[in-house]
């Protein structure tokens, strides 16, 4: 699989911001992801919940690529792998784990901040997840703070439906930042149309406004990794668990697990 094009200046702000929005990226994909989520949410896995607190809905779910061949299309003969290895700069992307995030009208909820890295067994240098909603998004917004993936502490962990810590130890851990009345971060935020993809860095904390307009907001989410990404172990049960994995610190993922898509 070649490449997709993209240029210099994207790839040096994603380096520099840890966040891109790449324009119309899927826009061939629109129906095929839609069709992917219908039946994602048809036949919901045993992670599936909905975490909007009563208020509205937000479902989510993750780790069905597998089993949803709209998703395997997706992974495996969309630009996604291409462009991740772009924009990682790294020679391969290999695939780590899908996820659904559907945020019903009136769903008031907003996604709370936080960054991807802490709750994953694997770090590392070159990541990207990819944000590609198939609805327009003008006010449920993904919401990214600027340069926050060179952050040397991670934030603080939570869990999004009562905002408790995933992990013990705050001590080790940045608090939960309120960008929003700290004027020394720049929010990064899109308004979007189906097929659009924002690109950001696992450790960018990033967070999104509830959805209190009259339709629907989807998305798939993908996440990969690259060259530089090697198992570790967090202070408790990491989300997705992937039970049973018998990897080791330092190691790379499991091939047979998550599949390299794309290799240079």
């Amino acid at each position: 699989m070649a490449s997709p094009k993209i240029d210099a200046s994207t790839i040096a702000d994603y380096q520099r911001d840890g966040a891109v929005c790449i324009r119309g990226a899927f826009k061939d994909w629109v129906d095929v992801i839609a069709d992917g989520i219908e039946r994602n949410m048809r036949n919901r896995s045993a992670t599936a919940s909905d975490i909007a607190g009563g208020k509205g809905s937000f479902f989510d779910d993750y780790c069905n690529w597998e089993r949803i061949p709209e998703f395997v299309r997706i992974v495996r003969e969309s630009p996604a792998a291409g462009l991740a290895a772009a924009v990682m700069q790294s020679r391969s992307a290999q695939f780590f784990h899908d996820h659904v995030l559907v945020k019903e009208p009136g769903t008031q909820k907003p996604t709370p901040w936080h960054q991807d890295i802490p709750y994953y067994f694997v770090d590392g240098s070159q990541t990207v997840s990819f944000w590609i909603p198939i609805d327009p998004v003008k006010e449920a917004t993904l919401r990214l703070i600027a340069g926050s993936h060179k952050w040397e502490k991670m934030v603080l962990p939570v869990r999004w439906l009562n905002d408790d810590n995933f992990y013990a130890g705050e001590g080790d851990y940045l608090p939960v930042p309120d960008p929003d009345n700290d004027p020394s971060m720049k929010v990064l935020e899109w308004e979007m149309e189906p097929g659009d993809a924002i690109l950001f860095d696992f450790r960018t904390a990033h967070g999104a406004r509830g959805n209190l307009t009259a339709a629907r907001r989807r998305a798939l989410s993908l996440r990969w990794v690259g060259d530089d990404a090697r198992y570790v172990e967090r202070p408790g049960r990491t989300s997705p668990p992937y039970p049973g994995h018998d990897m080791k610190p330092g190691q790379r993922l499991r091939e047979d697990w998550f599949p390299i898509v794309f290799q240079s």
